[in-house]
């Protein structure tokens, strides 16, 4: 099974992708820990990762969907979650093209709404609690970063709700429910 977690930042996307790799053995493709890994591999990718990473740029589709490659080659356990992945239109055909190359499919791109007032007091409480127990914190864990960043999600990565509701693979989900809630609810889309 494949599946895409979608939502805006702190909605609980690696929470939930976490327990899926816990009770379904599916391999988690989230971008961010997919480009520290390569930075750090030595392989001819991750130097060209860590060359882009160094001079402060994004990194490319191309690289992205290059390394989203090297993983579909390997272990395919129960499937892939793809977390943080696609964020376009673009990166969701680049990602639709090499699905179909690999002879794979997607089962389901699941969707968690969240209120986002709700989103934001969640985000910033959870900073708070973290600073007084001395954890540390996002430098942009803040209400005004956490709204531009819920922009920056509403401008690139919101278009993929219709994008996926258009192909029928759009599910839904309440994100702002308990953890166990939430996973439960996905649990019954997967079935």
């Amino acid at each position: 099974m494949n599946i895409i977690l979608l939502g805006p930042p702190g909605a609980g996307k690696g929470t939930q992708a976490q327990l899926l790799v816990q009770e379904r053995d599916m391999i988690q493709l989230s971008t961010g820990d997919m480009l520290r890994e390569a930075k750090d591999s030595g392989t001819e990718m991750g130097k060209i990762v860590a060359d882009v990473m160094a001079r402060g740029e994004l990194v490319t589709d191309e690289i992205v969907i290059g390394l989203i490659r090297e993983k579909l080659d390997g272990d395919r356990k129960g499937g892939f979650i793809f977390d943080g992945f696609p964020r376009t239109l673009a990166q969701a055909d680049a990602l639709a093209g090499l699905l179909a190359e690999k002879g794979e499919s997607l089962d389901a791109v699941i969707e968690m709404q969240v209120d986002d007032e709700t989103l934001v007091k969640r985000i910033v409480n959870r900073a708070e609690e973290a600073r007084a127990a001395g954890k540390p914190v996002r430098a942009d864990d803040n209400a005004d970063s956490v709204r531009i960043r819920l922009m920056e999600y509403y401008k690139k990565t919101a278009p993929l709700i219709g994008y996926y509701h258009a192909k029928g693979q759009l599910k839904s989900v309440d994100g702002l429910g308990a953890i166990d809630e939430v996973r439960g609810a996905i649990g019954s889309l997967l079935g």
